[in-house]
């Protein structure tokens, strides 16, 4: 692992180039002698993405990572530390000599000119030849302002740097399905915002926090937060700026946890459905707000990944006049509905139970609200409190009550899209897919998800829940199964005393009314 700035091209960097091969029968002769750019690589997908092409690119000369300095974190550290992640011991442990061939260059998407120093800049526009733009807020609770400046802006300013690059033969863009949530049907193609992405940002620009607050509602639209708005406005401005550069968009739905690849269920984050999946498994959760029939778009972070690669390399082979757009998602090949869901899930997280099950796991989908907040009350924030209070006894730092209003947020942010569905349109999928099949890259390589296997899936997932988020070892299953068969006991002595205290109380309102009446 290094961190440098290296000078300008050498007459062996040139040759290499001229030795790329976008026209290549497999993925890995494009890759080959190649250099790519990341940005995000720190995030989920970003780790993901440069795992997999070390691995499965061996002859990839050199891979550049934009990382931006934390406070009291700077850019060396935050480089080193980002191969402890378990997400890289696979290349670690096959090939641990790849990780040399990472470079991480001092910058931020939401800074002039990404922030480089003009050694790095000129560098990066003297070499790179790949590009992948994966750096983004993902919070959907984003302030209007701060995700304009990362998503939008850091677009544009991603796409103004890379036109100054001499050797780019390909520029992938990671946007998202949900960014068209104005229309039920969602074709590969880029569709206008109602409003232009230039008066949004110069709002941001000249206007106030306060007053943009207050705009926000009116300017999302049929937006329901911040991200999926300024995921629309960045693919605007490329449809607008990103003319003669080798663009592609690939349009990711929900992702979660790996599939097979680097590990089966791999994952790093509680965000979202994976946060909501943990608490279920430790039986904190008992009711979720969702239409069960409709379908649940979700899409295993490898098939990304790999949909992402192949694209570059598809983009090469196929030299287009117009940016072509990638409908990642599982609804169009290998539909998945939320009841289903539940059921495979509600059945893996009794099969492996982790050590951290604070009650016997078990939980409902209910479109009803107030029956649901009911539930809610009564099951999720009461025990919390109960919690905490028994917690702050014995001198430990109480966190329940915390964790179930993340939570809650988290449900209702959600909410929005486990009541609808949309139709996606997979024309340009459906060709990559044929395409990587007639290639020498076909067993590397999988962008067809109708490959995959839900059952299969969720529980790798669950697995994955346990060891990477849970960080509970397999050797404590055993003592989890017999905490779990207690606690199945403990349920139903619960149950038979609710139900006792019930019919005691109808039958003494029966009395009160009998006696009233006579």
């Amino acid at each position: 692992m290094r961190m440098g700035t290296p000078n300008s091209p050498t007459e062996e960097d040139r040759s290499g180039h001229e030795e790329i091969n976008p026209g290549g029968t497999s993925v890995e002769a494009f890759f080959a002698a190649s250099v790519v750019f990341i940005t995000g690589v720190t995030g989920f997908l970003g780790k993901a993405l440069l795992e997999k092409l070390l691995r499965a690119c061996p002859e990839i000369c050199t891979i550049y990572v934009l990382i931006r300095p934390k406070k009291n974190w700077g850019v060396q550290e935050r480089f080193e530390s980002l191969f402890d992640n378990p997400v890289f011991d696979r290349i670690k442990s096959e090939c641990p000599s790849a990780v040399n061939k990472v470079i991480a260059v001092s910058g931020d998407v939401s800074l002039p000119n990404l922030g480089l120093s003009e050694k790095d800049c000129l560098m990066l526009t003297q070499r790179v030849n790949v590009v992948f733009h994966s750096a983004a807020t993902v919070r959907f609770d984003e302030p209007l302002k701060v995700a304009v400046d990362l998503n939008a802006k850091g677009t544009e300013r991603m796409i103004d740097f890379c036109a100054g690059m001499m050797n780019l033969v390909s520029f992938v863009h990671v946007s998202t399905a949900y960014s068209n949530l104005d229309r039920t049907e969602v074709k590969e193609i880029i569709y206008r915002a109602n409003v232009k992405s230039g008066v949004i940002i110069d709002m941001c620009d000249n206007l106030d926090d306060e007053t943009l607050r207050i705009l926000e509602e009116k300017l999302r639209g049929k937006h329901p937060n911040t991200y999926t708005l300024t995921k629309r406005l960045a693919e605007n401005i490329i449809m607008t700026k990103g003319n003669g550069l080798p663009l592609a968009i690939v349009r990711p739905s929900i992702v979660c946890a790996a599939y097979q690849e680097p590990f089966p269920g791999w994952i790093d984050n509680v965000s979202g459905i994976t946060g909501i999946m943990t608490e279920i498994s430790r039986g904190t959760i008992r009711s979720v707000i969702c239409n069960q029939k409709l379908v649940a778009d979700i899409i295993p972070l490898d098939y990304v990944v790999d949909t992402l690669i192949c694209v570059a390399w598809y983009r090469s082979m196929h030299p287009s006049n117009t940016i072509q757009v990638y409908n990642c998602v599982s609804s169009i090949a290998n539909p998945l509905i939320w009841r289903t869901m539940g059921e495979l899930v509600n059945k893996y997280v009794l099969e492996f139970p982790s050590k951290h099950v604070l009650w016997y796991p078990g939980f409902s989908f209910r479109t009803n609200k107030f029956m649901h907040s009911l539930i809610a009350a009564s099951f999720h924030r009461l025990p919390a409190y109960i919690a905490d209070l028994i917690l702050k006894i014995r001198g430990a730092k109480p966190i329940m009550v915390k964790i179930a209003k993340r939570l809650e947020r988290a449900a209702q942010t959600g909410e929005f899209f486990s009541f609808n569905e949309w139709q996606f349109r997979g024309e340009n999928m459906q060709q990559l897919i044929r395409t990587l099949k007639t290639s020498d890259s076909c067993s590397k390589f999988n962008v067809d998800i109708a490959t995959l296997d839900w059952d299969t899936y969720f529980r790798a997932y669950i697995l994955g829940i346990r060891e990477y988020i849970l960080k509970d070892c397999p050797d404590t299953l055993t003592n989890a199964r017999n905490r779990l068969s207690k606690l199945y006991w403990i349920h139903k002595l619960s149950q038979v005393l609710v139900s006792f205290v019930l019919i005691k109380m109808i039958l003494r309102v029966g009395q009160v009314m009998f006696t009233f009446d006579t």
